[in-house]
C-alpha cells in the first residue's frame, strides 16, 4: 500500500492551477503530495526541513508535476512567492508536540500562529480558491464529553493547543472578513509511514516502534490508561481531498478521527503483537512506566457525524489495519 492507495478513483475535483501542499516534505505533507500527483495535479511543496525531510519527497523530485520551494511561513515574502498560481492550499506547515510547546511556546506560536496569518493573508490576496488546514484534537483542552463534538471545546491545556485555537479563529475571521474559503480539520494523533521516530518529541507510535525494533522497551507516560482516538494517515489523505472538492465545506472545521479509542497499553499491546510477526524476539518484550507528561488530554475520541454528513468522510482504514500497515513499514524500513 502506497498514499496513491489512500484516496480511491478520481479526485472530486480538477484544479487548474497548482495545490500547494505547506509541510509537504513532513510525514502527512509527503503523503498528501504523493496521493495528490497519483491522480493527475501540480503540487508545489512548501517547507523549511525543520522537521520535514528530503528523503520524504525525494521520489517525486524526477515529477514534472512537482515543484519545492524551500521557504518558511513565518516569512510573507516565502508565503506570497509559494502561492502564485495556486488554486488550492492544504495547510500543513506546523510546529506539533505539546512537550515542545511547552519548552519554547514563542516559536510555537509564531511558527504555528504567525505563519498561518501570513499564508491565509497571501492566499486571499493571490485569489486562491479554498484552504484545507490542519488543526487539532487539542483544541478540546478539558471538555469533559466522552466524545469529542465540533461545536463544544474545554480551555486549552497547552501554548500548542492555544495555538491551534487561535488559528481556527483567524480562519473564521478570514472568512468573514475577506470571503476567503478556509476548511478547518481537527487531527486527532495521526500516525503511518514517514513519521519520524526519532527526537525528543517523536510521537508515541513510531517511536514504541523503533524502540521495540531495537529490542528495547518503551516508556508509557503514567499508567497506560490514557486514551486517543488514533488515526492512520490514509484515513487523514481522504478527509483532505474532501474538504477541498465538497462545496459546503467552506467555513466549518471537523474532526478527522475513527470515531474509536484505545488507551496506551491497548496501543502497545497491538504495535508489539504486529511487530512480532517480522521478529518473535519483540512478543517478549514489556513497556515500562514513566510519569505523566505536563499538558496531555487524558481522553480522546472524535465524533466523525458532522464530517460524514457534511464531507461524506468515513474512515475507510481501521486503527488495526492502520497498525498491521505502519508495522510493516517500520520493520522493513529497519532491514533496509
Amino acid at each position: 500500500m502506497t498514499a496513491a492507495d489512500f484516496f480511491p478513483g478520481k479526485c472530486d475535483f480538477s484544479p487548474d492551477g497548482i495545490v500547494l501542499v505547506t509541510g509537504g516534505a513532513g510525514f502527512i505533507g509527503s503523503a498528501l503530495v504523493e496521493t495528490l500527483l497519483s491522480k493527475g495535479c501540480r503540487v508545489r511543496c512548501l517547507d523549511n526541513f525543520s522537521t520535514g525531510f528530503r528523503e520524504n519527497i525525494a521520489p517525486f523530485m524526477a515529477n514534472p508535476d512537482f515543484e519545492l520551494l524551500e521557504g518558511d511561513i513565518r516569512s510573507a515574502a516565502d508565503c506570497g512567492k509559494a502561492v502564485e498560481n495556486v488554486e488550492y492550499i492544504l495547510h500543513e506547515a506546523a510546529l506539533g508536540s505539546v512537550p515542545r510547546s511547552i519548552a519554547d511556546p514563542g516559536t510555537s506560536v509564531a511558527v504555528n500562529v504567525s505563519g498561518t496569518v501570513n499564508l491565509f493573508d497571501a492566499a486571499r490576496r493571490a485569489g486562491v480558491r479554498r484552504i484545507a488546514y490542519a488543526s487539532s484534537s487539542s483544541v478540546y483542552g478539558d471538555d469533559p464529553s466522552t466524545e469529542k463534538i465540533e461545536h463544544r471545546t474545554g480551555r486549552v491545556l497547552s501554548p500548542y493547543a492555544a495555538s491551534k485555537a487561535a488559528c481556527e479563529l483567524f480562519a473564521e475571521n478570514f472568512g468573514k472578513v475577506y470571503g476567503l474559503e478556509i476548511v478547518g480539520l481537527r487531527y486527532f494523533n495521526v500516525f503511518g509511514m514517514r513519521q519520524n521516530p526519532a527526537g525528543a518529541y517523536a510521537a508515541v507510535i513510531p517511536r514504541f516502534a523503533q524502540m521495540l525494533l531495537a529490542h528495547q522497551a518503551p516508556v508509557i507516560n503514567g499508567d497506560g490508561s490514557i486514551s486517543r482516538d488514533f488515526t492512520f494517515i490514509g484515513n487523514v489523505v481522504n478527509a483532505n481531498i474532501l474538504a477541498l472538492s465538497v462545496p459546503e465545506a467552506a467555513g466549518n472545521v471537523f474532526n478527522v478521527g475513527c470515531g474509536r479509542s484505545f488507551d496506551l497499553n491497548t496501543l502497545f499491546a497491538a504495535l508489539r503483537a504486529a511487530l512480532a510477526e517480522y521478529d518473535p524476539v519483540i512478543a517478549g518484550i514489556n513497556a515500562v512506566h514513566g510519569p505523566e507528561r505536563p499538558g496531555d488530554v487524558r481522553f480522546s475520541l472524535a465524533s466523525t457525524a458532522k464530517a460524514h454528513d457534511i464531507l461524506g468522510y468515513c474512515p475507510r482504514f481501521s486503527f488495526e489495519e492502520g497498525i498491521a500497515f505502519t508495522a510493516g513499514y517500520y520493520a522493513r524500513a529497519q532491514q533496509e
